[in-house]
């Protein structure tokens, strides 16, 4: 099998991974923000559910440490791909942005054309 093919494989499965991170961190400060109003709506001492707030904290915590872990893996991964001779262009699930893939931002040229 090419180079190229293992590499998108592998570039295609950590765009997923990092996606799934980044959708957990949504989903966990979503729920701790919820679980802080409805205990406001409810009229709850603040001791109600504290423990879980902190637990929940703890969770966010990890999943942030688990977010960089992900990003420096990416990094790595592509020192490799330059190690073992892929030089194509491994495009992810989203745009990033032209200071961070080294491309220009061609969208006015594709205006005016």
């Amino acid at each position: 099998m090419e180079k190229v093919f293992v590499a998108q494989r592998v570039a295609t499965k950590l765009f997923s991974s990092e996606s799934a991170v980044d959708a957990a961190m949504v989903e966990t400060a979503e729920l701790m923000a919820d679980l802080l109003k409805a205990r406001k709506d409810l009229g709850l001492s603040a001791v109600v559910g504290d423990n879980a707030a902190r637990k929940l904290s703890e969770a966010m915590a990890a999943l942030s440490q688990a977010r960089s872990a992900m990003v420096e893996a990416h990094n790595e991964l592509n020192d490799v791909k330059l190690r073992i001779g892929v030089r194509t262009k491994m495009v992810g699930f989203e745009d990033k942005p032209p200071e961070t893939n080294g491309l220009r931002d061609v969208r006015g040229l594709r205006d005016a054309s």
